[in-house]
């Protein structure tokens, strides 16, 4: 797939799509993150009691589920151009063009608009605004 350069005005028109796969990938992490426990926890028992594997498979399987359910997530902000960083802190960058010079236009989740941008080695420590101020 080619890469695709934003505006910032295109950008900005994406985060409200953006936001809730953010936040519904989030939401499958957390949870992906408590039944695992859960699935460790219960193979512990299940190792020391001997007993039935169908509440391990069971969790297993929703595991799976839960997995391919992120993998649309991820996919969905992909192919809309824009990069997923960091799920956790919810950081997004859209390939750009900066005088001359491609940048990443920066929105980190919590912030109502992109106002930063980095260069494409730089990454988030390396934000600029995007107008002085």
């Amino acid at each position: 797939m080619s890469k695709i350069y934003f505006s910032l005005v295109e950008a900005n028109a994406l985060l409200p799509t953006l936001r809730k796969e953010l936040v519904d990938l989030q939401q499958l992490k957390n949870k992906f993150q408590y039944q695992l426990k859960q699935l460790n926890k219960i193979k512990e028992t299940n190792h020391q009691l001997q007993t039935d594997t169908e509440e391990i498979f069971m969790n297993e399987s929703e595991l799976e589920f839960l997995e391919m359910q992120a993998q649309v997530h991820v996919y969905n902000i992909e192919s809309s151009g824009a990069q997923l960083k960091d799920i956790d802190l919810g950081l997004l960058d859209f390939p750009s063009i900066k005088d001359g010079n491609d940048i990443l236009l920066c929105w980190k989740q919590g912030e109502s608009e992109i106002t930063h941008y980095h260069g494409e080695h730089e990454g988030f420590s390396g934000r600029k605004p995007l107008y002085d101020e």
